[in-house]
């Protein structure tokens, strides 16, 4: 569409060029006269070039409206005057009336158009009745080469005038076809996104709803099955972390291609969300069809996909529901393979899980444990627990571990295996592990007060934790509310935590270093830890998993094993944690190979804070007092 400040423009050169056709007319008409001798309306005209050049004067200015109006006054009152001077009503001059109601159309608004035609209409009505009361006399003007060129020039100058109307007229038609097209594209492409997804080109989920009530009436019909596919791609997000996700989506795009050639023509495939597809399948006698179909789509799947010069390896959790077996509409068949879809990524990712009523019954207990981890929160039911951690040579209390416990108000004290991983899930885990620091703080201030004692507790921190962003922030918060003493919390992180290695990881250890905090690597051994890692993230301490601690006496395999990790520990400078020793024999091999400290059931179970008190106080050789 033409701007405003275009149309202006657009008349600003309308007025000019028709003010230079009435001056030339003006001009002629002056030459004329006066070689006719007919002086008044050579008079007449004279006047009419001042209002010409004034025309001229207010357009260069910007008032193109004023301007227009000027000329237009102008020209119909010399026309009326010459009318009254000349032959009257029956001259030729009238011709220049329609002329004048053309250049208004043009230029100025209807109420002046209207105006104008009033006058016009008012004008001829008195000269009329003025020349049949004899007020005035026509004058005879003799036939002359002027007066032709006269009736000539006022043609080509109406001519004109209709000429760039016309032509005005076609150019708004065809701005407003266009337009008119335009529209209609937007509305056909607003249709289409409202049923394809527009990355993909992929039926959403609205047209997807539209061809499974199809499928159902259809098999409803003929007596068969319907099955709806939940496909969630495996690992999609690291994708996108690594590459941008301009690269994920054309990752994505190249997927949605796979899918559609992996399926019959009969089915249907649609885009879900994010890295999730829908496939409804039409015409099912039995599993094996799904199973053939499922293997067909996992073929299709596992080979790699070429993306900006390298190959990515993919593959897909597959939920499957059936009609009628499992539900009779979209939502039911959607909701329930996407519970067999979770069933599938909990079975390790890349492979499928036909839905059961088990599952249902599995999801809703983790729905309710969910919610009661909330409430828990809210209502303070977690509680810490101690485990003390001892000098293996002098027998000396070093430290504690600090284990969270749920004091669930009807199934009692729920250990930390039963929750963790769903508090992690949920993004729970963020708040409870806060609380845990807090706690531990608090705990570590109160004892120190009352026995001056001080010893480190160490705190597990989770992945989650990490990947939030903000646990240095958390951990800093901590000790200044509780006045903590830094080098007295240790950290313990999994290896799980540390292959994330990314630039953001080793600046909030980092920051973490910087605040005095002890950090330490659990369970090591059972990961992915190395040299390089030990290295890089400037760790205190290691901790043996009590899978190697408890296969010390099976043979010299493991003994080589927990002997390898004291050793490479003492090389770097760190100290070493056993966990899990239960009885002397244990305690004393580890010892022997310089393991630095222990904890297990053989110096004490984890307990609550008051019997960890009594604990410390029963045994001398626990706790150094504080100098």
């Amino acid at each position: 569409m033409r701007s405003v400040a275009a149309d202006r423009e657009l008349l600003a050169t309308r007025l000019n060029q028709i003010t230079c056709g009435v001056l030339v007319a003006v001009v002629m008409s002056i030459t004329f006269t006066f070689i006719d001798g007919i002086y008044v309306l050579s008079a007449l005209a004279g006047a009419a070039l001042l209002f010409v050049a004034l025309t001229f004067w207010l357009n260069r200015q910007g008032r193109t409206r004023l301007a227009g109006a000027v000329l237009l006054s102008m020209g119909t009152a010399t026309t009326t005057l010459i009318m009254w001077f000349g032959q009257g009503v029956f001259g030729g001059t009238l011709i220049v009336y329609p002329v004048i109601l053309i250049f208004a159309a043009m230029l100025a608004g209807t109420r002046y158009t209207l105006g104008v035609l009033a006058f016009m209409l008012l004008s001829v009505a008195f000269i009329a009745w003025a020349t049949v009361a004899g007020w005035r006399v026509d004058m005879d003007l003799p036939l002359s080469p002027g007066r032709v060129i006269m009736a000539l020039l006022v043609l080509a100058i109406c001519a004109f005038s209709v000429w760039l109307l016309s032509r005005d007229l076609r150019t708004a038609l065809g701005r407003l076809q266009a337009e008119v097209a335009r529209v209609h594209e937007s509305q056909r492409s607003l249709a289409h996104l409202a049923r394809y997804d527009a990355l993909t080109d992929l039926p959403n989920r609205v047209m997807e709803r539209e061809r499974l009530e199809i499928a159902l009436a259809q098999a409803r019909r003929l007596g068969t099955r319907v099955a709806m596919m939940f496909v969630d791609l495996d690992n999609f997000k690291t994708i996108n972390d690594s590459m941008g996700h301009a690269a994920g989506d054309e990752f994505l795009r190249l997927v949605a291609q796979r899918l559609v050639k992996g399926v019959r023509e009969t089915d249907s495939v649609s885009r879900h969300g994010g890295d999730e597809f829908l496939i409804v399948l039409t015409n099912i006698a039995d599993k094996k069809t799904i199973n053939y179909a499922v293997a067909k789509l996992m073929q299709s799947l596992a080979q790699p996909v070429p993306l900006r010069d390298t190959s990515i390896q993919i593959s897909c959790s597959i939920g499957i529901s059936f009609f009628p077996d499992d539900g009779s509409d979209f939502e039911t068949l959607l909701r329930l393979s996407d519970i067999a879809m979770y069933s599938a990524k909990n079975a390790g990712r890349n492979t499928f899980r036909y839905f059961d009523k088990s599952m249902s019954a599995s999801l809703q207990d983790e729905l309710n444990l969910t919610e009661g981890l909330r409430l828990a929160l809210t209502r303070q039911e977690f509680v810490l627990h101690y485990q003390p951690v001892l000098d293996l040579q002098s027998g000396t209390m070093v430290g504690a571990e600090a284990l969270i416990r749920w004091e669930h108000p009807q199934h009692g004290l729920i250990p930390p295996t039963q929750f963790i991983a769903l508090a992690e899930k949920s993004g729970l885990i963020v708040d409870i592990g806060e609380w845990v620091l807090n706690e531990a703080c608090r705990q570590m201030m109160a004892w120190r007060a009352e026995n001056s004692v001080a010893f480190v507790i160490a705190v597990n921190l989770s992945v989650v934790q990490f990947r939030r962003g903000t646990i240095a922030e958390v951990v800093r918060d901590a000790i200044a509310l509780h006045r903590a003493d830094a080098s007295c919390l240790e950290l313990e992180l999994t290896e799980s935590t540390l292959i994330q290695d990314s630039e953001e990881f080793v600046k909030t250890l980092d920051a973490l270093k910087k605040l005095g905090v002890k950090l330490t690597i659990d369970d090591f051994g059972t990961g992915y830890s190395n040299l390089a890692y030990l290295q890089r993230f400037e760790v205190d301490k290691l901790k043996v998993d009590q899978s190697f601690v408890r296969r010390l006496s099976n043979g010299p395999k493991d003994l080589a094993m927990v002997r390898a990790i004291v050793q490479m520990a003492k090389s770097l400078g760190l100290k070493t944690t056993a966990e899990g020793i239960e009885d002397e024999a244990t305690r004393q091999q580890l010892a022997d190979l310089g393991c630095d400290q222990g904890q297990g059931y053989l110096f004490a179970r984890p307990m609550g804070p008051l019997a960890f008190e009594e604990f410390m106080r029963g045994n001398a050789t626990i706790a150094a007092p504080l100098a």
